[in-house]
């Protein structure tokens, strides 16, 4: 959760930027592409309106020059036709001769600034010459020279872009302020949410969601506020289950003292006063008589031992890391079969189920033992099967192992000092992660299943 802790504003103010440089880079684009398109159509307008002026030049030349052969003053009427065409926006025209006449294109006024010359290069329409030799009544009076000029025609594109250009800016500024001014208003909510995974990272998990959210936010706003909830029903359920856990201790400590006091305490004040006896017979020469105080402490000895072995199995099945959770399910088996000659017992293990580590192993056993103490003490069964094995889940997530102890004695009902022990079992599976089902019905027995998830490891071997 450290990643929560940082400022949400920067992360908020960096969306802000990418997203206004995504609009900046498709608005770039747009005008690269549309400028492109427009140089495109642009070279061929300058070029049609350049053939077509030079066009209806050419045929008014020859209708002028047609006409020469009526006139009184030819030289004067060619330069009359010369004049003509001042004031033309895209053709120079001269007369070359005796006495020679020439007539440039008007020049339109600057909108902006002039067209910069890589413009003109890009629009790429080249002046284009037409040289009309001037013949009437058998004497030469020269040429008439008709040339295009593209320049006022390129002005006036480059003008066009400039105001698209100013277009595109007026709209461009309002458009970025108002994607920065309303992305800044749609991030608000991930703030607040934002903050409150802060808040729920420092161990608050009241912290609850009571903003209304754009719908499509909606969902985000319901999960959060499930999610609290869980962490807060989890929290009270860890802190229960910690509380039981330290109870449990106590009562396992609060046994194991009140076995070294009852069993263990009178054992070796008993061994202190054989011993304290054997020394006062030897003192006095009665050596016969110490045999018997001897064989008292041999005796005292072994119960000793008999009982230290019984508290060392509650604290750790024995044989467990030694032989295997079968050999060790066995001699627990053993034990009771010795006390229980009536009772069938039954032991089904699959081979590819043990083996599985030493908690899931102990978890195993200790359910084992529980069981086999709450129907023994509580059901009187006629028979009791235990078998375990390895089931591999078909797309719901329970690949496990899955463990059932069965037996045929009086049920749930009459077995009043079993709730803490199923209790005691349900939280160590729960606790990997498993789950533990009791099935009973009055007189039918007890049914307990209880199934363990493997590690990720553990399932990847399996399979």
């Amino acid at each position: 959760m450290r990643g929560v802790g940082r400022n949400p504003g920067s992360t908020a103010l960096s969306l802000r930027l990418r997203l206004i440089g995504l609009v900046a880079l498709v608005f770039a684009a747009s005008l690269a592409l549309g400028g492109t398109l427009a140089c495109l159509n642009a070279s061929r307008s300058v070029e049609a309106e350049m053939h077509s002026a030079l066009a209806v030049a050419r045929q008014t030349v020859a209708l002028g020059i047609a006409g020469l052969d009526r006139s009184d003053d030819k030289r004067r009427d060619l330069e009359r036709l010369v004049a003509s065409f001042r004031g033309n926006r895209h053709l120079g025209v001269s007369l070359s001769g005796e006495d020679s006449a020439e007539t440039a294109p008007q020049r339109d006024a600057l909108a902006l600034a002039a067209a910069p010359r890589w413009f003109e290069r890009l629009i790429g329409v080249k002046p284009s010459r037409v040289v009309i030799p001037v013949a009437a009544g058998g004497s030469d009076y020269g040429a008439i020279t008709l040339e295009t000029v593209p320049h006022n025609e390129i002005l006036e594109i480059w003008n066009e872009f400039g105001d698209s250009l100013l277009l595109l800016a007026l709209f461009s500024a309002p458009t970025m302020l108002l994607i920065y001014v309303f992305i800044g208003r749609a991030l608000r909510p991930l703030d607040r949410l934002a903050r409150g995974l802060a808040r729920i990272g420092g161990g608050d998990y009241a912290v609850r969601l009571e903003e209304r959210l754009p719908p499509e936010l909606s969902r985000l706003h319901d999960s959060f506020n499930r999610m609290a909830a869980q962490l807060a029903g989890m929290a009270t359920e860890n802190r229960g289950l910690t509380e039981q856990l330290l109870s449990l201790q106590e009562q396992e400590r609060s046994e194991l003292a009140r076995d070294l006091h009852d069993e263990i305490g009178p054992f070796l004040f008993a061994i202190n006063v054989d011993a304290a006896a054997i020394a006062r017979q030897a003192e006095s020469g009665r050596l016969p008589a110490i045999a018997a105080p001897a064989a008292a402490i041999g005796e005292a000895a072994a119960h000793l031992q008999q009982q230290v072995k019984s508290m060392l199995g509650r604290l750790r099945p024995i044989g467990l890391a030694e032989f295997g959770l079968g050999a060790a399910i066995a001699n627990l088996i053993e034990f009771w079969r010795r006390r229980h000659p009536e009772i069938d017992f039954g032991l089904e293990i699959a081979p590819e189920a043990e083996g599985r580590g030493e908690l899931i192993d102990t978890t195993i056993y200790r359910i084992v033992q529980e069981c086999l103490s709450n129907a023994l003490r509580h059901g009187q069964p006629s028979a009791i099967a235990i078998a375990l094995c390895h089931r591999r889940g078909e797309g719901d997530g329970r690949d496990g192992l899955v463990l059932t102890v069965r037996d045929d004695g009086s049920g749930m009902s009459a077995r009043p000092g079993a709730g803490y022990g199923l209790l005691g079992m349900g939280e160590r599976v729960k606790a990997l992660g498993g789950s533990l089902a009791v099935t009973s019905d009055p007189g039918a027995g007890l049914l307990v299943t209880a199934l363990l998830p493997l590690p990720a490891r553990e399932r990847a071997e399996a399979l």
